[in-house]
């Protein structure tokens, strides 16, 4: 983006030159031979232009919170931008045993590729490997299947990297305050990305011997419990200097608990990239100053990714005839240098 504007034009640019063409360009004024080109010069790359059509069918869970509502709205756009994909959406459920039935259903009626965002990675495991066997290549949304076998291509976000860039945002902007102390409010303890965003941050901290982590809660990535957890924080720390929140959904709640407290001694770091946070980034007016990218867009990639599959082509900018087996999103920071930018990608 850039960070998205550049993925996207990494992943299906139009025009991808591969290097190898760049440097027979530079170096040489022969007329070429294509014979003797290298194979990536030639490879078919998925663009805009219409195609082979392609049926995609897309399963994710119940969309009970503002980044999963946003998940479907992105993946859905996505597809009507392309007239040659055909998007088969199943209603989204958390039930593990809902969700296998429709994808099951999805791969009964033949569609040519499955974009699923399991409830349950590890629990749905055995439906991608069911779709892959009977030869429909999988794109893996995120929460990721428990063996490679059950995907031909993952693609997510970053939880570590949430983590670590928050932690770095931070300890810049203390790195110069003596026995500087930070709060963390997290989400559900028992996920494992959580673990993985406080595992990032804490290691991200360690390069500012200056700061220290002096509380940490859990929520529950809703807003009453943001508010609730926050307001135990505050009533706890009568003093700190930061703050970072995993989720922007959560964090409405936080912020009405430090509106209530009245406390604005302290910078906060949200997590996620909802709208409502970008907008009281823009707006600068209170404690709230950036947040930490786990962008939803990621499913309008995996579209663009499926249809590529479907047409048996490579994405362009890359020189291999197959799209990756994985891609990792970037978690980047958006705050006032660059929320405009972010604007038109925040979730409600």
């Amino acid at each position: 983006m850039p960070e998205i504007t550049s993925r996207r034009g990494l992943l299906f640019g139009a025009a991808a030159v591969s290097a190898g063409a760049l440097i027979t360009g530079c170096t040489s004024n022969e007329p070429s031979d294509s014979k003797d080109e290298p194979a990536g010069n030639n490879q078919p790359a998925a663009d805009d232009k219409p195609g082979k059509q392609v049926t995609i069918g897309f399963a994710g869970p119940q969309a009970d919170h503002g980044w999963l509502n946003a998940i479907n709205d992105n993946a859905k756009s996505r597809a009507e931008k392309y007239s040659d994909v055909t998007l088969e959406i199943t209603e989204g459920s958390n039930d593990t045993a809902q969700q296998i039935g429709q994808i099951e259903t999805l791969i009964n009626k033949k569609v040519d590729v499955l974009v699923v965002l399991p409830a349950d990675g590890k629990a749905l495991t055995q439906v991608g490997l069911k779709a892959m066997r009977a030869g429909i290549p999988v794109v893996n949304l995120d929460r990721i299947f428990n063996t490679p076998q059950a995907y031909r291509c993952w693609i997510g976000g970053d939880n570590y990297g949430m983590g670590l860039n928050a932690g770095h945002y931070i300890g810049e902007k203390l790195k110069d305050k003596p026995d500087a102390r930070v709060i963390e409010l997290a989400g559900l303890d028992n996920l494992e990305l959580t673990k993985q965003r406080t595992k990032g941050f804490d290691d991200a901290l360690k390069n500012y011997p200056n700061i220290k982590k002096v509380a940490r809660q859990a929520a529950e990535f809703t807003v009453e419990s943001g508010q609730a957890k926050m307001a135990q924080l505050l009533q706890a720390q009568s003093k700190f200097d930061a703050l970072w929140n995993h989720d922007d959904d959560q964090g409405v709640g936080a912020l009405r608990a430090i509106e209530q407290a009245g406390r604005d001694d302290f910078l906060m770091v949200g997590g996620a990239g909802a709208l409502s946070a970008f907008q009281a980034i823009k707006q600068d007016d209170g404690v709230l100053k950036a947040t930490v990218l786990y962008p939803p867009t990621m499913a309008a990639s995996a579209i663009d990714l499926a249809r590529a599959l479907g047409q048996g082509k490579g994405i362009g900018g890359m020189a291999e005839f197959e799209i990756p087996a994985s891609i990792t999103l970037y978690s980047a920071v958006v705050d006032k240098t660059n929320v405009d930018q972010y604007m038109p990608t925040g979730f409600k």
